[in-house]
C-alpha cells in the first residue's frame, strides 16, 4: 500500500479530480483546505489583528489549496493518480499546479482491499 497526498493549487479542480482518480479505483479520499508558507508568514508580518480584516475584505482572493490523501495498493495506482491528475491540473512540473508525493506505508488496517469482495456477498 502507498499513501498518496495531492496539494492541488486551485481548488476549482477538486472535483474533477477526485471524479478522475474514482476512475480509476481510488477511493477513500480525505480532503483537507490548506495554505502555504507565504500565507503563514504574511499573517506574522500584518499581525493577527489586521489579518482578521485583510481577509473579511479579500474573502473571495485568499489564497488556499486542498490537500488530498489516499491510501491507494501498489506503485502502479500511484502512477495512475499522477496521470489522471495531470490530466486536469496538466504537468506537475510547472508552477501553480499542484505537488503530489507517494510513500509505501507498511501497515494499513481499515482500508478495504478493493480485490476482495465484501464478505455478504461471497
Amino acid at each position: 500500500m502507498y499513501l498518496v497526498m495531492f496539494v492541488l493549487d486551485n481548488p476549482d479542480l477538486l472535483d474533477q479530480v477526485l471524479d478522475a482518480w474514482e476512475a480509476i479505483d481510488v477511493s477513500g479520499v480525505t480532503i483537507v483546505e490548506s495554505s502555504g508558507i507565504n500565507r503563514r508568514r504574511l499573517a506574522r508580518q500584518v499581525g493577527a489583528m489586521f489579518m482578521a480584516g485583510i481577509n473579511r475584505l479579500m474573502s473571495g482572493d485568499v489564497e488556499t489549496h486542498c490537500t488530498l490523501l489516499a491510501i491507494v495498493k501498489g506503485e502502479s495506482m500511484v502512477h495512475a493518480c499522477v496521470e489522471a491528475a495531470e490530466k486536469i491540473v496538466g504537468d506537475l512540473n510547472n508552477p501553480n499546479s499542484g505537488i503530489l508525493a507517494a510513500w509505501p506505508v507498511p501497515y494499513v488496517k481499515g482500508v478495504p482491499d478493493p480485490t476482495q469482495k465484501p464478505e455478504g456477498d461471497r
